[in-house]
């Protein structure tokens, strides 16, 4: 898989080369250490609302697939695939963010990342583009007084007419439900699940 159906940033149709991923994280971490003090962000949507993530956590961007369902787990798991013998869960960011289940389709798109507790992907409606931002436009997330497990963002910067939010990828997952995930996937194996 080459390209990847995706939005532009102003949420129409075009195409993020999924080479550009590999090829960009190079550039970022000479960027990250640059005196314009700036890092380069994944950005992608979620009910019309744009997100970012910063691109050296990412290590894939694929279409959707199906997943294999699990019990008793939190309502944002939509399930695990095997990744090249990995296993990875998947978790709905729609559902995370409080909003509801997403109704998959061919142009959804799973973001995998590595964060703090883990390789997991983000199951998201659409890629937009890749943003070189510098540390200085970042804001801070205003008081909420929501607690600790939902408090997901750490920056929010102005681009244009659009507002994009920073995720906090070691935050998005706390430690429990991580351990859980670590645990069903030393119990399945990667035998028992559907590869992706």
């Amino acid at each position: 898989m080459t390209q990847l159906p995706t939005a532009s940033s102003d949420h129409g149709s075009g195409n993020i080369p999924h080479n550009s991923i590999a090829t960009t994280r190079g550039h970022a971490a000479t960027q990250s250490g640059d005196a314009t003090g700036s890092n380069e962000y994944l950005t992608f949507s979620i009910d019309s609302q744009d997100y970012g993530i910063d691109i050296l956590s990412v290590r894939e961007i694929r279409a959707w697939t199906e997943v294999t369902n699990l019990p008793n787990t939190p309502d944002f798991v939509r399930g695990i695939i095997n990744l090249r013998g990995t296993i990875v869960p998947i978790y709905d960011l729609r559902v995370r963010f409080g909003g509801g289940r997403t109704t998959p389709t061919s142009m959804h798109v799973v973001i995998v990342v590595v964060a703090a507790n883990g390789t997991f992907g983000l199951l998201v409606d659409s890629v937009s583009d890749i943003l070189s931002i510098a540390e200085r436009d970042l804001q801070g997330v205003p008081e909420t007084g929501m607690e600790a497990d939902y408090r997901f963002l750490n920056a929010i910067v102005a681009r244009g007419d659009r507002m994009v939010s920073i995720i906090d990828l070691d935050h998005l997952v706390n430690q429990d439900t991580a351990a859980q995930m670590e645990q069903i996937a030393a119990q399945q194996g990667s035998g028992a699940v559907a590869q992706a």
